[in-house]
């Protein structure tokens, strides 16, 4: 008669060879998470798949980027994210089980090799190398992690499920039904006063610029007459702006702007000229 009936020893078939001389308790089913349910800050309730696409849509993802969900929940974005557009996806989601399931929603989905679901609490992981940060958090928590956020690489792309930033306009917004979500681009940090001049001239003039997050305003002072920046604008590290020039022509800067400095042209009647600015 043989010592384990054949349906033991399939139980037990896949122990280590430390484990043979006893037989594992089955594995538990895989873990069903539930619509709202309580997280550590938030309950769970999970973004339908429409508005994901139209949010990745909105931050433009392709394969060149690398997305961040803060709070992954089931993984459904990060996959999305993967699935659809080709990017390199990451969920950070603060609930072991859950992080494990939307890992496992990866699997089934065949993008495991693109997309990395693990456990931790977004206000203590690293995330800097994003292109394209999304979340569905609370107002409170959107605003806690907002000076993280405008500390990013000038460029990338935050994309919110329902809740703002406060203060901090959008630069868009998409709907589905009766959901919502926001898209904001990190802006370069261009306040103070600037030495601006045409690379090929002497001739130079002070640009002061004032700012809040994307919004900008300021002045050109040359030859000690002060005209105001026209149309300025400010996304990612793209500046743009026109002034009146003491000659009396309109010039229209577009510009770069890497951390002290401006590169860029300025377009007049007279052409295009490339210019640069220096922080003092």
């Amino acid at each position: 008669m043989p010592l384990f009936s054949s349906r033991t020893l399939a139980a037990c078939a896949s122990l280590t060879l430390g484990l043979l001389m006893g037989c594992a308790t089955p594995q538990a089913p895989d873990y069903q998470p539930q619509r709202g349910q309580s997280g550590k800050d938030v309950i769970w309730i999970p973004t339908s798949p429409e508005l994901v696409t139209r949010m990745l849509n909105m931050a433009k993802v392709s394969s060149r980027d690398i997305v961040y969900d803060l709070g992954a929940g089931d993984g459904i974005i990060a996959i999305t994210a993967a699935k659809q557009f080709g990017a390199r996806a990451y969920g950070i989601e603060y609930n072991p089980q859950m992080a494990a399931h939307a890992q496992n929603n990866a699997r089934a989905a065949g993008v495991a090799d693109k997309v990395s679901i693990r456990q931790g609490d977004i206000f203590v992981e690293k995330f800097d190398e994003a292109t394209v940060v999304t979340m569905y958090l609370l107002p409170h928590l959107n605003l806690k992690l907002r000076p993280i956020l405008l500390k990013m690489k000038p460029g990338t792309r935050i994309v919110s499920h329902a809740f703002d930033m406060g203060e901090w306009d959008a630069d868009e917004k998409v709907s589905h039904e009766y959901a919502h979500a926001f898209m904001w681009v990190v802006p370069s940090d261009v306040q103070g006063t600037w030495t601006l001049q045409e690379v090929d001239s002497k001739a130079q003039v002070q640009l002061d610029i004032e700012q809040s997050f994307q919004n900008i305003g300021g002045s050109i002072t040359e030859r000690g007459r002060k005209s105001p920046l026209m149309g300025a604008q400010l996304r990612g590290d793209k500046i743009a702006f026109q002034y009146m020039g003491a000659d009396q022509q309109l010039r229209s800067v577009t510009a770069q702007v890497q951390g002290q400095k401006m590169q860029g042209i300025a377009t007049s009647q007279g052409g295009q000229l490339p210019i640069e600015a220096i922080r003092r």
